[in-house]
């Protein structure tokens, strides 16, 4: 039998298709257009977009200025250097052979496992410093080695000609430029200048491969001239180091000032240490002890308590005083001299440097009078140098005191000051009673100063002070051969766990010369010297003679003293 089976139809995409190839001919005029639009009509959009993967911007160092000493003379300079850094994904991507690396860390100063160290072990990082700081011959042997990923960057590096001598003013910076310590610190900010900036082409794999122009010139930092003079530096640190070893101290401490502007001649400090080497250095050694350590001042404060007595007219060069016995009760404590000196004259009371003398004095003056004397020569407050960790000392309210603390007082006990604190009141005697503020850097003409005693108190007290330094009195030995000397010993004992010691003490000089015209006050403390002697007279005294020796004849100040005394063997 005959089946006919329908007739099959097959649907018809025709339409589709041609909607289809007319959607992509659409596209692809759109796609052109478009392409066309920004190769020709707009083409910054391409432009930028590349420039954005390809042109970045580097940094330019701005150089950090200068430091130097009041004549010019450099104490610290910024060098042009170069720092290697690595790309590790491109120099782990690449197999080196041993002995290639062995030399590429030779030249880098390292051993090759500390420099795959630095390299590391992952190889997404895109940036890690191999060496800083290296000088540009140095660094060109080792990019010379052509080996994947290695580049290196300009940079500057701080150095210190003067090395340790004037280390613990001028300070220094950390690895990245930047004031860690002292003026350093202090001027950080006008030191450092501006960092330009450039635009530089790189390639796909992040390596510049033109530099073009520059987006911001660098502004270089402005020059620091301090207060210091070099030569003056190097003899004071020169001395104080050597006496600081002779007597097996623990540390040590010397301040020269200008009296009449309040500018720091020199400032030295034992321990020191080396500004150029990047080692690990201890805050014990690194700190600026003459700024930001305290000490009682022992008898160098006895000129002081004189002086607040005279100018409130309770006493006179000439006033005899009983020191009978060389012992005074004041209430239930006891206030003892060395020696029994008998009845003197109030001259002869800083002469023989008689606590038992000068705690009558003290005691004769109203506590608050008292207090405000010893308060406006700075002592208990801040001296606004600016330097950081600067201490203002103790000096406690006066509300407080008892007798006894009045007595002790008045020979340096009970209260604490700086040894800068402490030749900045000495300039108020050698300066006719004026005191300047003290200062770090270089100034033009004199700051800001105050009278702290009269003209005629001032000169009274520079003729007591330079009978101390003679055969009578207790400091023979800070004499200078052709110039008159003024100046106060002070030999303290410390404060241990259970009160004063008997074995550990502070030996003190404060002085000024030449007495006839002072031009430089000077303070020498020596900490724990342990050799045998521990006198101010003995230990702190020769320090400021030699200084100030050398001193006066490199400023070449004339002697005012032809025939001077016979200084004492040291």
């Amino acid at each position: 039998m005959l089946i006919i089976r329908p007739k099959q139809t097959f649907p018809d995409y025709s339409m589709r298709w041609r909607a289809l190839l007319g959607i992509l001919l659409t596209s692809l005029t759109v796609l052109i257009g478009r392409a066309g639009y920004l190769q020709v009509l707009d083409k910054q959009f391409l432009k930028h977009q590349g420039d954005l993967r390809h042109v970045g911007v580097m940094p330019i160092p701005a150089h950090r200025g200068r430091i130097t000493d009041r004549n010019g003379e450099l104490l610290a300079v910024s060098t042009p250097v170069k720092s290697i850094w690595v790309s590790p994904k491109e120099f782990l991507s690449t197999e080196i052979p041993s002995d290639t690396l062995k030399a590429f860390a030779a030249r880098l100063g390292l051993k090759v496992d500390e420099l795959m160290r630095r390299v590391g072990e992952n190889d997404s990082r895109a940036f890690a410093y191999l060496k800083r700081k290296m000088s540009p011959e140095q660094a060109d042997l080792a990019l010379g080695m052509g080996l994947p990923g290695v580049h290196a960057e300009r940079e500057y590096k701080r150095y210190y000609p003067t090395g340790e001598v004037a280390a613990h003013l001028v300070g220094l910076t950390n690895v990245d430029g930047k004031g860690q310590e002292g003026m350093e610190l202090v001027f950080d900010s006008s030191l450092r200048g501006v960092d330009g900036a450039r635009r530089a082409v790189r390639d796909g794999k992040r390596r510049i491969i033109e530099k073009t122009e520059e987006v911001r010139r660098p502004v270089p930092g402005q020059d620091l001239a301090l207060s210091i003079d070099s030569r003056l530096q190097y003899i004071a640190h020169r001395e104080l180091k050597a006496a600081v070893a002779h007597h097996r101290a623990r540390s040590g401490t010397l301040v020269m000032m200008d009296p009449q502007t309040g500018e720091v001649m020199a400032i030295s400090n034992q321990p020191a240490f080396n500004p150029n080497s990047r080692g690990k250095i201890s805050p014990d050694v690194s700190r600026n002890r003459a700024i930001t350590d305290l000490f009682e001042p022992g008898s160098s404060m006895k000129p002081f308590a004189v002086a607040c007595a005279i100018e409130l007219g309770l006493t006179h060069p000439h006033t005899m005083i009983n020191t009978q016995g060389g012992i005074m009760h004041v209430g239930t404590n006891v206030v003892k001299d060395v020696h029994s000196y008998g009845v003197m004259d109030v001259s002869k009371v800083i002469q023989k440097s008689s606590n038992v003398g000068t705690s009558k004095i003290a005691l004769s003056v109203p506590p608050r009078k008292f207090w405000a004397f010893y308060h406006n020569l700075g002592f208990g407050q801040p001296l606004e140098t600016g330097y950081p960790g600067e201490a203002k000392g103790r000096l406690s309210d006066y509300h407080g005191w008892s007798a006894f603390d009045q007595a002790t007082l008045s020979f340096g006990y009970g209260v604490s000051t700086s040894a800068l604190q402490l030749a900045r009141a000495y300039t108020a005697i050698a300066n006719e009673g004026v005191m300047p503020m003290a200062s770090l850097v270089s100034k033009d003409q004199g700051g800001e100063a105050h009278r702290i005693m009269s003209e005629s108190t001032a000169t009274s007290l520079a003729g007591m002070l330079e009978k101390v330094v003679s055969r009578e009195g207790t400091a023979i030995q800070a004499a200078v051969p052709g110039y008159r000397v003024a100046g106060k010993t002070g030999t303290v004992k410390k404060l241990g766990a259970r009160g004063y010691t008997t074995s550990k003490y502070n030996a003190v000089f404060a002085g000024f010369a030449p007495a006839s015209h002072p031009r430089l006050v000077m303070v020498v403390m020596i900490d724990e010297p342990s050799a045998g002697e521990y006198y101010g007279g003995a230990v702190a005294a020769p320090v400021f003679s030699k200084v100030m020796e050398e001193s006066l004849r490199v400023m070449n100040i004339a002697p005012d003293q032809p025939e001077a005394p016979m200084i004492a063997a040291r």
